[in-house]
């Protein structure tokens, strides 16, 4: 090889290994995470609470819901008209209305987080940018760091699940069908009263003009439990606690829910199959989601027999 062809051997492989890098700066520039810890500081947590509701109204959302799943731990779920206009052009919006901020004492700290709202309307499949939501949420909480995996692009986000034979997005559960939307909701308010299979409900966002209504529920009963499945699964040192609550879905008389083993999986995507705090722990818990849920809805349920859970 001559002192050209080498010199030219050389330029091509640096080039490739610019091109490499640029490629993984690219990458690691879209990568997306679930939650956005807004802040983290010591101070009371009813305070922090109270100035974080408030900061959320002045930047123009509604507080629709408020949780406790477990204590030290509160959900606040807001929404906005631009939030439910993303639900007119894209029926996966319809699980975005409600979006969740928790406020959670941890040792001598109180973290406030959120979700990304990116990554969730990459998850939800929706089209419109929500950029104006994220700088909002950004002006009242804060914006220190993305947290709770370690990210996904955009691409893979659209056609996530959890491994192979889990559900993606569009495995929807079908809980119920009615003949008309005022029925299902109608029916879905009154078992919530009743605290049906051990839900309570959060929050109520309806559309205007459109017959889709949005439910956060809570769950409380076995191992559907909000706090148990938090208690297993959440144990690093920034929480997921903005999980909850689930989201029931009315769409012209069709109840509709994600499907749990999806639903728990995009909160926790690098969560192992086995071990300690893993999803192993609530083997149990998809089903006995999808029962409370289809109980709720005034579905009819039947058992899996033995499938169902986080084991394939």
């Amino acid at each position: 090889m001559t002192i050209g062809q080498r010199l030219r051997s050389l330029a091509l492989s640096l080039l490739v290994v610019a091109g490499l890098g640029v490629a993984a700066q690219v990458s690691a520039a879209e990568a997306l995470k679930p939650f956005i810890l807004g802040s983290q500081s010591n101070g009371d947590p009813g305070d922090i609470l109270l100035a974080s509701k408030e900061a959320l109204q002045d930047q123009g959302f509604s507080v629709v819901g408020e949780y406790s799943p477990y204590p030290d731990a509160t959900v606040v779920v807001v929404t906005n008209d631009f939030l439910k206009g993303l639900a007119e052009d894209d029926e996966g919006a319809a699980y975005l209305m409600g979006m969740r901020v928790s406020v959670t004492k941890v040792g001598n700290e109180v973290q406030v987080s959120y979700m990304n709202p990116d990554y969730w309307r990459r998850v939800y499949r929706i089209r419109r940018d929500v950029t104006p939501v994220a700088a909002k949420l950004s002006a009242a909480l804060g914006s220190e760091e993305e947290f709770g995996s370690k990210g996904l692009s955009p691409r893979k986000l659209k056609k996530y699940h959890y491994t192979f034979g889990m559900e993606y997005f569009d495995d929807q559960m079908k809980l119920a069908d009615y003949g008309s939307h005022e029925e299902a909701v109608t029916t879905i308010e009154d078992n919530l009263a009743a605290g049906v299979a051990g839900t309570s409900k959060v929050y109520r966002i309806d559309v205007p003009g459109e017959s889709i209504t949005a439910f956060g529920v809570a769950m409380s009963e076995g191992m559907s439990s909000d706090a148990e499945i938090l208690k297993e699964v959440d144990a690093r040192p920034l929480k997921h606690v903005a999980h909850v609550p689930y989201e029931l879905v009315v769409f012209d008389g069709k109840v509709r829910a994600l499907h749990p083993r999806f639903r728990i999986a995009i909160s926790w995507p690098d969560l192992k199959m086995v071990g300690a705090n893993s999803f192993f722990g609530i083997t149990r818990s998809p089903e006995a989601i999808k029962k409370a849920l289809t109980e709720l809805a005034g579905g009819s349920y039947s058992s899996p027999g033995g499938g169902g859970g986080f084991s394939l």
